[in-house]
């Protein structure tokens, strides 16, 4: 029981911090647009995010290894809390390029201290439920953070300023709990080529989940505005999109631990380029179905990081486990900081719709791809369990590895 108290305060600083940290992707948006921002500017805010996201990763278990966790955890929060306040001193969208860099190191920094901290306390006995819980944490945080901004006024001082007092905090479960810190955790080597030596199609399939899910979280408001929907419409749209996402796990795991994941994950992709339509053709019939859409759009595209990383898992030995989940990762991150710049860029040149398409566009490569593949090598004979993957840090490949092996 105690050991759960002390879980409840990392998971308590999770919710904070996307409230905080998390939450300024739409609100950035929906700004950046009323402040006169082109939406090729915004969209390269949420490629600078990603960016950041990438550079707090590699970045966060040297900074552990230099000061320890609570410190390590005081910086990034720090990080991003000077990035969110910094917002409307200076209304520049290249100045606040750099202000997402931090909120985006200060997400994968904190994650990154969040899953150590995890993966040094939990035990056999209590794995499964702890990580269970820190996957309904992770969903839930970013659902909390889309449906801020139904209440957040774009361009204010205070919505910021509110949003860098959840980001502050996040500080106060974490630093006050009595649980003792754990060891530094060995920091992960950055290998890209490992993936793409264990699995190509997991590499594409990783991709092209960061082009799908950048896309629809840092421009989704653009595209919302641009269709004519109220800031108030658009978190309820982009919170549909999360809540499709846990929805579709559970079915879409049984059918990738009894199935061929090449053939679950192409499925997905061809069923996610019929979802992208649907969302287009949504767009002008009503509310209720703008919603479903966006329900059906997050239970398709979501999932397949979650596949591809347990395919190329099924490859790969127990010790390269955490170094594949890092590089796994690093090429999500590629596609996710490239994505909000093109598909803005896009909506700029071509209308609402070229956003969608060009998510289409990338499901239906993968489509290709995937079957291309499956000509070429056979399905491996023994498989690791299917597995929420939440994309936060490298850290998280030490827990799933210890699940796998049990």
């Amino acid at each position: 029981m105690r050991l759960f108290v002390s879980f409840a305060a990392l998971f308590l600083s999770v919710i904070l911090l996307q409230l905080g940290a998390g939450g300024v992707a739409p609100l950035d948006a929906l700004s950046g647009l009323a402040l006169g921002f082109t939406p090729a500017q915004v969209g390269f805010l949420g490629s600078a995010h990603f960016l950041g996201f990438f550079v707090g990763c590699w970045w966060a278990p040297r900074i552990m290894g230099t000061v320890g966790h609570s410190r390590a955890f005081a910086a990034f929060t720090a990080a991003g809390t000077i990035g969110l306040l910094a917002h409307m001193l200076v209304i520049d969208p290249y100045a606040w390029a750099l202000m997402r860099v931090a909120s985006g190191v200060c997400v994968a920094g904190c994650y990154t201290i969040v899953e150590a901290w995890l993966q040094a306390k939990v035990t056999n006995a209590n794995r499964g439920r702890a990580m269970g819980v820190y996957r309904g944490v992770d969903i839930c945080g970013s659902l909390a953070a889309q449906l801020l901004i139904g209440v957040l006024e774009p361009a204010s001082y205070v919505s910021y300023n509110l949003l860098a007092l959840f980001c502050c905090a996040s500080l106060v479960p974490l630093v006050l709990t009595r649980a003792e810190a754990p060891q530094t955790p060995e920091a992960p080597r950055l290998r890209g080529r490992l993936a793409w030596e264990r699995s190509p199609l997991s590499v594409a399939g990783v991709i092209v989940s960061g082009i799908t899910g950048a896309s629809f979280r840092m421009v989704g408001p653009v595209y919302g505005l641009a269709v004519g929907l109220s800031p108030e419409v658009i978190a309820l749209f982009l919170a549909a999109n999360v809540a499709g996402g846990g929805i579709a796990q559970y079915p879409v795991g049984w059918l990738a631990d009894r199935y061929d994941r090449r053939t679950v994950l192409i499925g997905l992709s061809l069923a996610s380029v019929l979802a992208a339509l649907a969302t287009i053709a949504a767009s002008g019939q009503g509310i209720v179905a703008i919603f479903l859409a966006a329900v059906l759009f997050g239970a398709t595209t979501i999932p397949v990081y979650s596949v591809a990383a347990a395919h190329a898992h099924d490859f790969a030995a127990p010790l390269e486990r955490v170094e594949l989940s890092a590089a796994l990762l690093f090429f999500y991150a590629i596609g996710a900081t490239v994505s909000p710049l093109a598909t803005s860029a896009l909506i700029a040149w071509a209308g609402p719709p070229s956003m969608f398409l060009f998510i289409a566009a990338a499901h239906l490569l993968l489509v290709v791809f995937g079957l291309w593949r499956m000509r070429v090598r056979p399905a491996p004979g023994e498989r690791t369990p299917y597995t929420y993957v939440p994309r936060t840090s490298y850290l998280i490949g030490r827990l799933l590895r210890r699940r796998g092996e049990e």
